[in-house]
């Protein structure tokens, strides 16, 4: 079966965006279709908003729609304390710990010389720039637990560690509510690496 091409288009459209298959694609497009306009219309605000107002922070280079974030600007943040990430998406999930005060440093990415990431394609030299000042004591490395996060943290620990900062790696290991039973050999060996006194 042929659908409409506006239709058509829509399930297209909807393919591109990730995570988004076929079917669900088609599934979006009927549920869009089936709705009122009124929701259509706000979903239309909605990205051409996030297009037009969301940016990135001249500071950290997180997403934000003012310059500088909010982060960068609370005065209860402690700014002696940088958290390097490598996507906008990884501070909300520190966030979500309300456990961390400081400030933070998106990398947009991580080393990645297969697909042709390398350090000037990252904001490494932001980062550097920022702890340069002399106010930063401590830069936590909080890539992602993987070839290319880990990379990326050795690679940063190289450059911090010259200029007398603490720097430290998130912690990695079992996750909370799982079974050691399921855990591959990577993952054991961080958690028996990473112990600590109880």
């Amino acid at each position: 079966m042929t659908h409409p091409e506006p239709l058509a288009r829509l399930i297209e459209q909807l393919q591109r965006l990730p995570g988004i298959g076929a079917k669900s694609a088609q599934r979006l497009a009927f549920h869009i279709l089936r709705s009122p306009r009124e929701d259509a219309d706000r979903l239309c605000d909605a990205v051409r908003d996030v297009k037009e107002r969301v940016t990135y922070c001249s500071v950290c280079s997180n997403i934000t729609d003012v310059d500088p974030c909010t982060f960068c600007t609370d005065p209860t943040r402690d700014r002696t304390i940088i958290c390097v990430v490598e996507e906008p998406q990884n501070v909300a999930a520190i966030e979500k710990t309300r456990e961390y005060r400081g400030v933070y440093h998106v990398l947009m990415g991580a080393l990645s010389p297969l697909s042709g990431v390398g350090p000037d394609d990252l904001k490494i030299k932001e980062l550097l720039a920022r702890v340069g000042d002399g106010t930063v004591r401590e830069v936590v490395l909080a890539t992602n637990p993987n070839v290319e996060g880990e990379a990326t943290a050795l690679y940063l620990a190289r450059l911090l560690k010259p200029l007398g900062l603490r720097v430290t790696r998130i912690a990695t290991g079992i996750p909370v509510g799982s079974d050691i039973e399921y855990a591959d050999e990577i993952t054991m060996s961080k958690a028996m690496l990473g112990r600590r006194d109880v």
